[in-house]
């Protein structure tokens, strides 16, 4: 491939866009196997009660992919976008097979050291790779198209694992979706994923956007646009984490059984998902300052809400609607940190925001598993939506126009 018959463009290179828009639904698939039912697999097979410890498998998740999304930006020019995906897929593999075998808490917490590796790689690469073949005109496009697939299958395998959860035990039947995942993930990639590097030089022949003079510092701090996203994406992991690890607790103590559990962990993440199929073009369109301003405010004021009702209507509708705020910001966020940076900053800078965003797992579990030991769970989840509606404020007052 030479850069004369390159063309930039979802149309242009829909087949290669479509794989990768499969693929990362399996990526998004290997977060769902633990959405629902790990609070209840932690206390039945180990008899983990304390909330920050079994939040501990969250931690370790949060701070690999996090790490794992920083590195794979630093690698991704020098290694290229399909080799960190395959990579990212060698290492899934034993995931579902530790977790059906498990002796001990540590062999979870092992697991998912593991899954952190394989989404930070496997999340970043795909990423990157569709940002790549489409240029300018549908970034926003291609990070909705992206984001909902991942998220999508996040609610449909969470749903799954808690149905199969609440029929035939907590385990092994429910990993043993992850085996599929993890298998037909790394075939595709293996024999119809090709790497992108060539988009880039293709584009970065034409870019006039100047380069910064220091990526991580300019993404995390410096920059006005770039690190109010990033604040923003740290603070929206943290509360996605809180959720991920205390919504199923507190459905617990109103005696829900797996399967409505289920349901409504799964329809945030399906909201999240089919939502930004919308807001993804959306960000190609409209202020991305506003949609990520309003992402965060609904985002929060709905995780305010949530300890003041047991009604599983009023839960269900509270779900879809943090759905739906971070479906707002989700694309906008990588739309917006590509707009901000150079083609071959690019990787970089995404890394390092997934970096800080990724950490907000880690940093959202301490704070909420800490919170709720000590004080409870209803004031842990009022902590973070007021650290969520302060987030949407300094988008508000620091963030410029786009």
């Amino acid at each position: 491939m030479t850069q004369e018959t390159i063309q930039l463009g979802l149309k242009e290179n829909w087949r290669q866009f479509v794989l990768l828009v499969i693929i990362n639904a399996f990526v998004g698939g290997m977060i769902g196997l633990e959405r629902t039912i790990f609070p209840e697999f932690a206390a039945t097979e180990f008899g983990v009660a304390s909330k920050t410890a079994i939040l501990s498998f969250i931690i370790a998740f949060g701070i690999t992919k996090a790490v794992s999304n920083y590195f794979a930006g630093k690698l991704a020019n020098r290694m290229g976008r399909k080799n960190l995906l395959l990579a990212g897929w060698i290492i899934a593999l034993p995931i579902p097979f530790i977790l059906m075998n498990a002796s001990n808490w540590n062999w979870v917490i092992f697991a998912n050291l593991l899954l952190g590796i394989n989404q930070g790689l496997a999340w970043s690469s795909t990423v990157v790779m569709k940002i790549d073949l489409v240029g300018e005109k549908n970034r926003g496009l291609a990070m909705g198209l992206n984001e909902f697939s991942g998220y999508f299958a996040v609610g449909v395998v969470a749903f799954l694992s808690g149905f199969i959860a609440d029929r035939y035990g907590i385990t092994p039947y429910p990993f043993y979706l992850g085996i599929v995942i993890s298998v037909l993930g790394l075939i595709m990639t293996l024999f119809w994923i090709k790497d992108t590097k060539h988009f880039v030089h293709k584009e970065n022949a034409s870019s006039t956007k100047g380069e910064l003079d220091n990526v991580f510092a300019e993404t995390t701090f410096r920059d006005k646009t770039l690190s109010s996203v990033t604040q923003a994406g740290l603070v929206n992991n943290l509360n996605d984490g809180m959720i991920w690890g205390l919504l199923p607790i507190l459905l617990l103590s109103f005696n829900y059984s797996t399967e409505n559990i289920g349901i409504i962990a799964a329809i945030y993440p399906t909201v999240w998902g089919l939502g930004q199929l919308f807001t993804g073009r959306m960000s190609d369109i409209y202020s991305k300052k506003a949609m990520l301003f309003w992402g965060m405010l609904l985002q929060g004021i709905a995780i305010l809400v949530i300890p003041f009702t047991s009604s599983f209507f009023f839960l269900a509708s509270l779900s879809a609607i943090l759905g739906a705020g971070t479906a707002l910001v989700y694309p906008t966020f990588l739309s917006t940190i590509a707009q901000a940076t150079s083609p071959n900053q690019r990787a970089e800078s995404i890394g390092t925001f997934r970096l800080w965003r990724d950490l907000g797992y880690a940093i959202g579990a301490v704070i909420s598993g800490v919170t709720a030991d000590l004080f409870g769970v209803t004031y842990a989840i009022i902590l973070i939506g007021i650290l969520t509606i302060l987030s949407s404020v300094i988008i508000k007052l620091r963030m410029p126009r786009l």
